[in-house]
């Protein structure tokens, strides 16, 4: 009876240890402040997103975000990364903790009405993926916090040269997963991250 007791005890422990959600790590340079080391996070911002609504970051304050940089008229990778944001958008549509930020890096034209009629065009929930436009140079700069390639390059496909990553940002602002959204296969390891994001915050 001791020793049935015992195998139990192991057991449960075993599977205890199974079960134990493992955080996922900050990227980025942590910033000595006073004394305290703090973890990298996301400037301030304010861009406007596809409804003509001005979005901060209080408006993500709260919320585990996933977001991309992309140009609608994008001749490369940019239909391949939308398509595997719409597989993340399909995972977390009803996840009321969850939002998808798309920023444009052709503001000139990528217009509030132009992101409305893509984004239309996409069939997402409005109030759920947001896409944002806004002054040219805090959009490429802001690309720097999510250690985002994005640039202006006249011998560019489109005139623009950017990376196809996609970041995974916590609810304090802070980068905890990326992935290559050209690679279906990265983009598997990113869904397994947002699973684990959030139950962290379970």
């Amino acid at each position: 009876m001791i020793r049935t007791f015992a195998i139990c005890s192991i057991m449960l422990a075993l599977i205890s240890c199974q079960q134990e959600i493992k955080p996922l790590p900050y990227i980025g340079d942590r910033t000595d402040i006073d004394g305290s080391m703090l973890e990298h996070d996301i400037r301030p911002f304010e861009f406007v997103n596809q409804l003509g609504s001005t979005i901060k970051n209080k408006d993500v304050d709260g919320k585990i975000y996933i977001t991309d940089f992309f140009f609608i008229s994008c001749p490369t990778i940019c239909p391949r990364v939308k398509k595997q944001m719409l597989r993340l958008y399909s995972k977390v549509k009803n996840n009321e903790d969850v939002i998808l930020l798309s920023h444009t890096i052709d503001p000139k034209r990528d217009t509030v009405e132009a992101m409305k009629i893509y984004a239309d065009n996409l069939g997402i929930d409005h109030n759920k993926w947001w896409f944002l436009t806004g002054d040219k140079d805090q959009l490429l700069d802001i690309a720097d916090d999510y250690f985002v390639a994005a640039y202006e390059d006249d011998e560019a496909p489109g005139g623009f040269d950017h990376s196809g990553k996609i970041i995974l940002i916590d609810k304090e602002g802070r980068i905890r997963s990326f992935c290559d959204g050209t690679d279906p296969d990265s983009v598997d390891k990113m869904m397994k991250d947002i699973d684990q994001l959030i139950a962290t915050y379970e």
